[in-house]
């Protein structure tokens, strides 16, 4: 029986049974009472997994006891710490037991090269003769031990034959799979990211050829997705994903087991879904474990399948450059952003998105649309600045607007900007939109939380009820790392669009346009780009940001922009060292935002001390809570 989480991380793991002529040391420390180490004698190493050993020997180890190890193996050595997660009885002697030990988390690496190198000197038919003995074995242990022993014996086999016959070794996966969870049928599905479905490449009780859908539809859509795997009885559980299923196999669906299957980048690139358990309404928790370790498995067979594609809607097998909708770059910022949209596409709740004009409000909230499971339903955009609210309410109050997007996403874009008196009837009608099942996404480049206490523009009951989740989108100068990458993005699309080859800029043009602060945002980089190619029709080489005449972009602008959100660094009355700790402290505290707060990992990024930093931190505090009664900036 499994005492922890610890333990059960351990059992799961994959194990390589070790000999004593394979001349791999190893030595163990018990730590002791007073907190020293002890040898522990005549320890014999009996397996090794990328997250624990496993070794015999007559000295008592209690579950919880900390150890530290060491392997040697030719010329690899490593020592690690380990602690003791299992003890049960061994036949190797009267007084000898076997003990289970979990590695920390920062020597995975180590023995990850150790087992690299030890399985690569085994000789073909020593792994043969392993593989023979757990299949043998297999018959004499628990079903969850049997199951762990298949995948390693997949695993090492697979240095063998590389999976020579994949198809046939899947149709039989198929028919054990059935056996063992007791089902009818059972079907693996991978993505096809040219037609953007999922389709059948084995199935077993159905013809694979009719099992060919987009890949947000049904349970497996639903797996394939969010990377949650379902167990679902399909009469209590009341829902309607089976039936487009039943409709192109003309079978009956009773009960789903689903989980998804990923490959050597750990994307989910399919799915194995098992149907109708025979005599129960429901696959057991038990099966849900089983399908855990048959589609880790699978992913093992199909773990060289990442299929990119120009036409592909999945992001993460879609080439950036060439999706229509896509959030570019590489800084920190736009690794959250993605984060986020991970997490929030295919949450029922209300969205805001906050932001500076441009910065991609609108373009956020149609990925959040397009990558989750409302994907194919309407997606509407209600611009709410600049126009008449009140006519615009006239439709919303007759109830059209929210049926034709039901199932769907509608985003009030800039509702900061909407007149008081109409956002309380807006409260009103978002019980309609929850009926019509519309998913509600508001953006607004407007302090909200300002509006309501300073200047009572903005209704407190609209805000909470649209601020659910909440998502901040900074501004391109806030991420600079980001700009070369939109900027090519823009460049190839609005080449393509003219009809022309692609362009690219000079060395000089393109060190303006990346030191240029962007206060438009990326609105005002890509009307950049499209007058730079417009103005330069004939020119591969795009060598000049127009003339002053028609400039494409006002560079009086960059001087400044980088002090504009620093207080007082643009403050020619300050001293200028004063004025130097304080922007020296924004970019302190930018990289410890990077660490996640992680002030050591942040100094040494930056070449200096710990110390250094406490002190530098201390120093601007001063000088800040100095000039907190000044005006942030010298008045013209």
């Amino acid at each position: 029986m499994l005492t922890s989480f610890s333990e059960f991380k351990y059992y799961q793991s994959f194990r390589v049974p070790v000999e004593s002529r394979d001349d791999v040391m190893f030595l163990v420390e018990q730590e002791t009472e007073l907190g020293k180490y002890e040898f522990v004698s005549e320890v014999k190493l009996k397996d090794v997994s990328m997250t624990g050993v496993g070794f015999v020997t007559s000295v008592p180890l209690p579950v919880g006891s900390i150890l530290r190890c060491s392997i040697q193996f030719k010329r690899l050595r490593f020592d690690f710490g380990a602690s003791v997660v299992r003890v049960f009885k061994s036949n190797e002697g009267p007084d000898q037991m076997n003990y289970g030990a979990e590695l920390d988390n920062e020597d995975y690496g180590n023995m990850k090269r150790f087992i690299e190198q030890y399985i690569y000197s085994l000789p073909p038919e020593r792994l043969k003769d392993s593989l023979i003995q757990l299949a043998l074995t297999e018959h004499y242990t628990s079903e969850k031990e049997g199951f762990e022993m298949f995948s390693l014996l997949l695993s090492l086999f697979k240095d063998i034959t590389q999976f020579g016959n994949k198809e046939k070794f899947v149709e039989s996966m198929l028919e054990e799979i059935v056996r063992i969870l007791n089902a009818q049928r059972a079907t693996v599905y991978l993505v096809n990211t040219e037609k953007n479905e999922l389709e059948a490449v084995a199935a077993l009780g159905v013809d694979k050829e009719v099992l060919k859908f987009d890949y947000r539809k049904g349970i497996a859509g639903s797996v394939f997705t969010t990377g949650v795997s379902l167990n679902i009885d399909t009469t209590s559980d009341k829902v309607k994903f089976s039936q487009d299923l039943d409709q192109l196999t003309g079978l009956e669906t009773k009960s789903v087991i689903c989980s998804p299957v990923v490959n050597r980048e750990d994307k989910i690139i399919g799915v194995i879904e098992v149907t109708n358990k025979r005599n129960e309404s429901r696959f057991t928790v038990e099966d849900e474990k089983t399908m855990k370790v048959l589609a880790l498995i699978l992913s093992s067979v199909f773990h060289h399948y990442s299929p990119l594609s120009e036409k592909s809607l999945i992001r993460r097998f879609s080439a950036p450059y060439d999706r229509e909708h896509a959030w570019i770059g590489k800084s920190t910022h736009t690794a959250e952003i993605r984060k986020s949209i991970v997490r929030l596409k295919d949450i029922e709740s209300t969205l805001l998105v906050t932001g500076e004009t441009g910065v991609g409000k609108k373009l956020f909230s149609r990925i959040i649309h397009n990558e989750g499971k409302r994907g194919l339903a309407p997606f509407r955009v209600f611009s709410i600045k600049g126009v008449d609210a009140h006519s615009m309410f006239r439709e919303f109050n007759q109830g059209e607007i929210f049926r034709e997007c039901t199932g769907g996403s509608l985003v009030f874009d800039e509702i900061g900007f909407m007149p008081l008196s109409l956002q309380k009837e807006l409260v009103q009608l978002m019980g309609l939109a929850h009926e019509c099942n519309v998913r509600l996404i508001f953006t607004t480049s407007k302090d909200l939380k300002a509006q309501i206490e300073e200047e009572g523009s903005f209704n407190p009951e609209l805000y909470r009820l649209i601020s659910t989740s909440e998502v901040h989108v900074e501004p391109l100068r806030k991420r600079v790392q980001d700009v070369e990458d939109i900027l090519t993005f823009y460049l190839k699309k609005e080449c393509r669009k003219q009809g022309l080859l692609m362009k690219d800029f000079t060395e000089e043009v393109r060190n303006q346009l990346l030191s240029y602060p962007w206060p438009g945002n990326v609105s005002e980089l890509e009307r950049a780009v499209e007058k730079a190619v417009l103005y330069n029709p004939k020119s591969h080489v795009i060598s000049e940001l127009g003339s002053k005449a028609i400039p494409i972009i006002d560079l009086s602008k960059t001087s400044g922009a980088m002090l504009e959100n620093i207080p007082f660094a643009d403050n020619s009355d300050i001293p200028l060292k004063d004025r130097v700790a304080l922007v020296e402290r924004e970019l302190i505290l930018a990289e410890i935002k990077r660490f996640r707060g992680n002030k050591s990992k942040a100094a040494i990024a930056m070449g200096i001390s710990r110390e250094a930093l406490r002190k530098k931190l201390l120093m601007s505090d001063e000088i800040l809570e100095s000039l907190k009664d000044k005006p942030a900036a010298k008045a013209a």
